[in-house]
Parts: C-alpha cells; sequence; structure tokens
C-alpha cells in the first residue's frame, strides 16, 4: 500500500510539472531520487509515464491521459442521463440505474454503477454508485457485455461454472452466450431475480455519438410491482429515456 501511495505522489507531481528531470520529480514527490527511480520505471512499464532520453524529461503518459479521459466520459454521461432519469423515476414510481463496463485485470470485466436516481417507494432497491454487479446475473451486466465481441464476452465469462447468487443465476457460460444472442436480437435484458430474490430488472442500451453502447440503463422494483404484465409499459418508457439520453450525447437512430 505504501509503493502505491508513493507512485501516485509520483503521478501527481508528474502532472503538476508538465515535464521535469527526475531530480526535480523525486523534489515534488518528497522521495529520494533512487526511489522516485524506481517508481518511474514502473509507471513507464504500464505508460502512465513517458521518458525522453534526448532531454532527459519525464512527464505523464498516455494511459493516465486515458484515466483521466474515461473520467470526463463518465461525468458528461451522468449530465446527459440525470435529467430523464428523473423523469422515467417520476413515471413509473421506481429507481432507475445507469452502469458501464469496468475493467478487473486479465480480461475480467463488471458493470459498475456510476449514477441512481432513487424511486420514492418505502421499499425501493438502493445501489451506491462506483459498485459493481457481475455481468452474468444483472440486466445491466447484460445489456453491456453483449455489445462486446465474441472472443471479449467468452474471457470475460472464463470456462465456468460461473459464480450463483439465486436458484435463478446463469451459471454456465453457453447459457449465458444464448442470453446474450437473445439480447441482441430484443435490444434488452431482463434480471428474473438473478442476483436478489424477489426483484425484478429491465435494462436497455445507451448510445453514444459514434453508435456504440456507452452504458446500460435500468429499472429495478420488487416482482410484485414490476410483474410480467407490467413489463412492456416499463421497458417501453426505459427505451424512450435511454433513446434521449443517446440523442444528449450526440446518436441518431
Amino acid at each position: 500500500m505504501r509503493t502505491l501511495e508513493r507512485g501516485l505522489g509520483v503521478l501527481w507531481a508528474l502532472a503538476q510539472l508538465g515535464e521535469a528531470p527526475l531530480s526535480a520529480v523525486a523534489r515534488a514527490a518528497g522521495l529520494s531520487a533512487s526511489t522516485a527511480s524506481r517508481l518511474l520505471d514502473t509507471l513507464r512499464q504500464q505508460g502512465y509515464a513517458d521518458w525522453d532520453e534526448a532531454s532527459g524529461l519525464y512527464r505523464v503518459g498516455l494511459r493516465a491521459f486515458q484515466v483521466g479521459s474515461a473520467f470526463t466520459a463518465a461525468r458528461s454521461l451522468v449530465g446527459a442521463a440525470e435529467a430523464e432519469m428523473r423523469a422515467l423515476v417520476a413515471e413509473l414510481n421506481e429507481s432507475a440505474n445507469l452502469a458501464v463496463l469496468r475493467p478487473l485485470g486479465g480480461g475480467r470485466l463488471e458493470a459498475a454503477y456510476v449514477h441512481q436516481v432513487q424511486g420514492p417507494q418505502l421499499v425501493r432497491m438502493f445501489t451506491q454508485p462506483g459498485s459493481g454487479a457481475p455481468l452474468h446475473a444483472s440486466g445491466v451486466g447484460k445489456v453491456l457485455l453483449a455489445s462486446r465481441p465474441d472472443d471479449e464476452v467468452r474471457d470475460a465469462l472464463g470456462t465456468g461454472p460461473l459464480s450463483a447468487y439465486t436458484p435463478h443465476t446463469l451459471t454456465d457460460p453457453a447459457a449465458v452466450l444464448d442470453e446474450l444472442d437473445k439480447v441482441r436480437r430484443d435490444g434488452y435484458a431482463l434480471d428474473e431475480q438473478e442476483r436478489e430474490l424477489g426483484v425484478r430488472c429491465v435494462a436497455v442500451p445507451v448510445y453514444g455519438a459514434g453508435g456504440e453502447v456507452w452504458a446500460a440503463l435500468s429499472v429495478s422494483a420488487p416482482t410484485a410491482r414490476l410483474s410480467p404484465e407490467q413489463l412492456p409499459a416499463f421497458l417501453n418508457a426505459t427505451l424512450a429515456a435511454a433513446g434521449r439520453i443517446g440523442a444528449r450525447l450526440g446518436w441518431t437512430a
């Protein structure tokens, strides 16, 4: 943990300095030159720092920029979705969630919630922004996974069996692949008590300017309030809200 803290300190020093020699980076980070050098070597190997051999100057690398860009994109996404999610909640009286794909390393992925607007019901679904959801056992996860290439999907699922959260969870990767084919055909995904008993969820894709899936928008409710008979109304409202969010992001159908 101490090494991570020092490495982040070096990265922050680079961000403040713009570009600088080793001695200046070490001084700004409050480290010895030898320690700063080792940390910079690791940051360079991972793409978070660059070094110009001719000038001997270090600067922030492309991968650090990509991290910052992801943060900016998430903020832009939430800003585009906020009003539409509030309108959706007002229409359905149930909680709405927004999620994106988050890499975990080693080809593994999960759905990460970036925003929620809670419904007014006394019993409602609460999701902490920043928390994750399994791709195979959540509506948002299925929508996000269905948008990815087949090889990436297979790497994310692995050989199984997948974690079971309820008796309804799909634990066989082959069954999940069949489910994803259905999601692609239908344009939406369901969580039929697969993550939590008594809870049903409908999720749809949110498209960005280039037509790629930026996020998944979902509405979750107890099965008594989101019955199969009520599903078409919930689905249509969620699809309409996702379309308006996409339009705010520059997507044209």
